[in-house]
């Protein structure tokens, strides 16, 4: 009984409760079709969200090159989750990609990004 109980409170928390937080990155947005570098940091084992912010809109985006330390999942078009390996503490590094169309400029654009690991 106290399972259910326990389901039944978890079902009606608001799914803000369980909100990821967003991943606090330094570096400019630029525009479609140019490159950019970003850079956050996260402790060991968080997790955080990593927007990618092009004024306009963007079409397409995905995963140019992998974290070494690291989980990284596409959230929807313009967000990505890293999930920093547990017990590791250095610097990790993975690429991001959008496509799009916007006011100053339209193509793909790759974002380097470069983590520190805390």
């Amino acid at each position: 009984m106290r399972i259910f109980a326990l389901a039944a409170v978890l079902s009606l928390t608001p799914a803000t409760a369980f909100a990821i937080s967003e991943c606090s990155v330094t570096g400019s947005p630029s525009v479609f079709g140019v490159d950019m570098t970003a850079y956050f940091a996260v402790k060991s084992g968080e997790t955080c969200n990593f927007p990618m912010r092009i004024p306009g809109a963007m079409h397409r985006s995905g995963v140019a090159r992998k974290p070494a330390h690291g989980k990284l999942s596409q959230v929807n078009v313009t967000t990505f989750r890293y999930t920093a390996a547990s017990n590791y503490k250095g610097t990790d590094t993975f690429a991001i990609y959008g496509e799009g169309k916007g006011p100053y400029g339209s193509g793909k654009s790759v974002m380097t990004v470069n983590a520190t690991i805390e």
